[in-house]
């Protein structure tokens, strides 16, 4: 397997292979593994070249140090509420993460700790399996930031935990945690976190190594069909990306960005109420 190509395509990620056939992807770097513009490009391209690749039979996911990722960086969010330019590009980049993970035949691994938001949780949900720590903290923050749960909400919350559970965390952007979530069909497997985020590691790194010794496109065409499940929600999907950016561009998306930023509540009262 020639990780340094990996190395070399998608910079700002971190590549290893800690099994044999077992590609790690690791999200590392400044605000608990932001993702910044050049990240989430390559975040969002990457299945592609791991699905083309004949050395890779599996992918693990993981985030660097205490969490997973914190979702977008501010440069990101800055740029897409400023240059509507860059705000379609970033759509764009958006609906081929989602896309490029569920259409991607290796299985794809997730190992999640700590804060899990944003584009990282796009991909740490969709994942074929998702291993939590009992103490991570997931959460879709599209409602607090003055935007629609765009990204992955509406093609996998309803059919992971049920419509009841996934309106009440996407319209209330209410933190879980990797216990709770398995509890309600969120992730796959939830672990006890209490030796830190190697156990979360090692257990996602055993059910990856199980899944490259097995019958590779014997688990490649179950991934496909069970991913028809997700496709048949693509209108639902697409509605749900383009109202999220379509806010991006109002006063909400501002006021919701400004508050994170300043650590404040934020007040959407004087905001538009049109449908």
């Amino acid at each position: 397997m020639n990780v340094d190509r990996y190395s070399q395509e998608f910079e700002t990620l971190t590549f290893s292979n800690p099994a044999d056939g077992v590609l790690q992807i690791t999200m590392e770097g400044p605000g608990l593994n932001s993702v910044d513009p050049r990240k989430h490009r390559q975040l969002a391209d990457v299945w592609s070249a791991i699905d083309r690749d004949p050395d890779v039979r599996v992918a693990l996911l993981a985030g660097a140090g205490k969490g997973f990722s914190s979702g977008g960086s501010f440069e990101l969010l800055d740029a897409m509420t400023e240059d509507y330019g860059t705000a379609l590009e970033v759509l764009r980049e958006a609906r081929d993460l989602v896309n490029n993970v569920i259409n991607c035949s290796k299985p794809i691994v997730s190992a999640m700790w700590g804060p899990a938001v944003g584009a990282g949780l796009v991909a740490g949900l969709l994942a074929d399996i998702s291993v939590a720590g009992k103490a991570a903290r997931i959460i879709d923050g599209h409602t607090r930031l003055g935007v629609a749960a765009g990204d992955h909400a509406a093609i996998c919350w309803p059919l992971l935990c049920g419509m009841a559970k996934a309106k009440y965390y996407l319209l209330t952007c209410r933190d879980l945690s990797g216990e709770e979530a398995e509890r309600i069909g969120l992730v796959s497997i939830c672990v006890d976190d209490e030796g830190g985020p190697q156990a979360i590691l090692d257990e996602a790194l055993a059910v990856a190594t199980e899944l490259a010794d097995g019958a590779q496109q014997a688990i490649r065409w179950t991934k496909h069909t069970l991913n028809y499940a997700y496709r048949q929600l693509a209108p639902a999907f697409e509605a749900s990306l383009a109202y999220e950016f379509l806010g991006f561009q109002g006063p909400d998306a501002l006021e919701g960005i400004a508050a994170v930023r300043e650590k404040r509540p934020a007040d959407f009262r004087g905001g538009p109420t049109s449908e």
